[in-house]
């Protein structure tokens, strides 16, 4: 997938509302997990990502701060964002409890 014709999300719309959901992208376009919840507000904002599994299950949840990921809605509307972590780095990270 091209994303450099992406529209960026505005900090405004970091938000719950907007990002629940929203697929993980990482290099080479791999789907690596979706955003399952979201801690906070503005620039403290921590996203937990799914990582793995098959339709939810088994998937580790991971935390990682919304401005490391790169945010942005297709043509279609949808949003998602892409990182440079692979699916293996974000496996490794600590689970997170909520």
């Amino acid at each position: 997938m091209d994303h450099s014709s992406h529209i960026r999300l505005a900090a405004s719309e970091l938000t719950p509302e907007f990002l629940e959901g929203a697929t993980i992208y990482g290099p080479g376009d791999e789907n690596i997990g979706s955003v399952s919840h979201v801690h906070g507000v503005g620039t403290d904002t921590i996203v937990v990502i799914d990582v793995g599994g098959f339709l939810g299950i088994g998937a580790k949840p991971v935390a990682v701060r919304v401005a490391d990921l790169d945010f942005m809605r297709d043509e279609n509307g949808q949003i998602h964002a892409v990182t440079s972590w692979t699916k293996d780095q974000l496996k490794a990270m600590p689970e997170h409890q909520d």
